[in-house]
C-alpha cells in the first residue's frame, strides 16, 4: 500500500499539471480524490498507470479543510473560497461565475454569496430566477440559479438603487447573509469580494471561515500593483492564496485570426513570481463572455464544450485541486460526492 500510495503521490494531472500528492485516501478497494473531476475520469485514470490501479473504484470525495482557529464552520459548507481582486474592472464576478460553473460541470455542489455590498451583480450575471424565500421571517433559502444557489443584496433592492450604508451595517448585512441562509449541502461557496482591501474584505476573512482565496488581475501593471495589495492584505491575516487567474490576457481577432494583447501581457506570472504563488490559468477578453454575462446565461459559456469552456474548466479544476492539498478537518463529516466509477 505504502509503494502504491508513493506512487499516486508523483503522478501528474494532466489537465492540472499539478501531482496528487496528498490530495487522496487509498484502501483495498477504492481510490478517492478530494477534488472534482467529472467528464475527465479517463484522464485521470490514465495519469495512474504504473500504480497498479487496475481493481480500485475511482471516485471523488470533497472534503472539509481547516480553517483559521477560533472561527465556527457553517453548517452543510465544505469549504469557502473568497474571490478577490486589488481594483475593479478587471472581471472578478466573471470570474467568480465562471469558477461556479466550471466546478457543478466537474461535479461539485456550489454556492455563490455576493459580497460586494455596491455593486452586486450576481443577480444579472446569473440570470432571473426570483428573489430569496424566507418561510419564517428569520432566515433565506438562497436563490437557485441553474442549480447554483446565491445570495445577493442584488435580490432584495432595485438593480438602479444604491446602497448607501455605513461599514457597521454592511458588516451586519454580510454576517447576516452568510449565517441565516440555508445554504444546504455545498462543497464550495465562492465568495464575491468587493475590489480593494478595505472594511468588508477584512471583515469577511476574519468572522467567516474562508478556507483559501483567489486573486484576480488583468495583464495591466495598474492592474498587478492593486493585486499585490490583495495578496499582501491575506498574507497579513495569514489567510492561504490558491494563485493568481489572469483575466482579458489576449483577444483573438475573429476577421484577421490575429493574437492581441490589449492589456499588456505577463502580470500574472510576474506575480506568480515575486510571491511564490502559482498562475492558476489565462482567460481570454472575448464577446461572447461579455454578452451572455450580461444576458444572464453563464452556461451558455461556462456549460459547453467551447475553447473558453475547457479553459474555464481546466482552472477551476487546478483551483479545487489546490485546495484538496491541505490539512482535512477531521472533525467535521463530510458527506461523499459520487463520480462515475473507473
Amino acid at each position: 500500500m505504502n509503494n502504491q500510495t508513493n506512487c499516486i503521490d508523483k503522478c501528474i494531472n494532466p489537465l492540472t499539471q499539478l501531482n496528487y500528492h496528498s490530495q487522496f485516501e487509498l484502501n483495498d478497494s477504492e481510490l478517492s480524490f478530494r477534488f472534482p473531476f467529472e467528464g475527465f475520469e479517463q484522464q485521470i485514470s490514465s495519469s495512474l498507470q504504473g500504480c497498479e490501479i487496475q481493481n480500485l473504484k475511482i471516485s471523488s470525495k470533497i472534503a472539509p479543510h481547516k480553517t483559521k482557529q477560533g472561527i465556527e464552520p457553517i453548517d452543510g459548507i465544505k469549504n469557502i473560497i473568497a474571490v478577490a481582486s486589488g481594483k475593479g474592472g478587471v472581471g472578478k464576478s466573471t470570474v467568480t461565475v465562471m469558477l461556479a460553473k466550471s466546478l457543478q460541470k466537474l461535479g461539485a455542489k456550489v454556492a455563490i454569496l455576493d459580497a460586494d455590498i455596491y455593486g452586486p451583480s450576481m443577480p444579472r450575471m446569473l440570470g432571473d430566477y426570483g428573489k430569496p424565500g424566507s418561510p419564517d421571517n428569520k432566515s433565506f433559502i438562497p436563490v437557485n440559479a441553474n442549480g447554483i444557489r446565491s445570495m445577493s443584496l442584488g435580490y432584495m433592492i432595485d438593480e438602479e438603487s444604491p446602497a448607501i450604508w455605513r461599514g457597521s451595517m454592511i458588516t451586519r448585512a454580510l454576517m447576516q447573509m452568510v449565517e441565516e441562509t440555508r445554504w444546504g449541502d455545498i462543497d464550495y461557496l465562492l465568495i464575491d469580494l468587493p475590489p480593494g482591501t478595505g472594511d468588508i474584505q477584512l471583515t469577511m476573512v476574519q468572522k467567516i471561515p474562508v478556507t483559501a482565496t483567489v486573486i484576480v488581475t488583468t495583464p495591466q501593471d495598474i492592474s498587478l500593483i492593486d493585486a499585490q495589495k490583495a495578496f499582501n492584505m491575506f498574507k497579513k491575516v495569514e489567510l492561504p492564496v490558491l494563485g493568481v487567474i489572469e483575466n482579458m490576457s489576449l483577444f483573438h481577432c475573429p476577421n484577421c485570426n490575429h493574437e492581441f494583447e490589449i492589456f499588456g501581457k505577463g502580470a500574472g506570472q510576474r506575480m506568480q513570481e515575486k510571491f511564490s504563488t502559482q498562475l492558476l490559468g489565462q482567460l481570454p477578453l472575448n464577446i461572447n463572455i461579455r454578452e451572455q454575462m450580461d444576458e444572464g446565461k453563464p452556461e451558455k459559456v461556462w456549460g459547453n464544450d467551447s475553447e473558453v469552456s475547457q479553459i474555464g474548466l481546466k482552472i477551476a479544476m487546478k483551483v479545487a485541486q489546490t485546495l484538496a492539498s491541505f490539512p482535512v478537518n477531521l472533525n467535521r463529516s463530510a458527506p461523499e460526492l459520487k463520480l462515475h466509477s473507473i
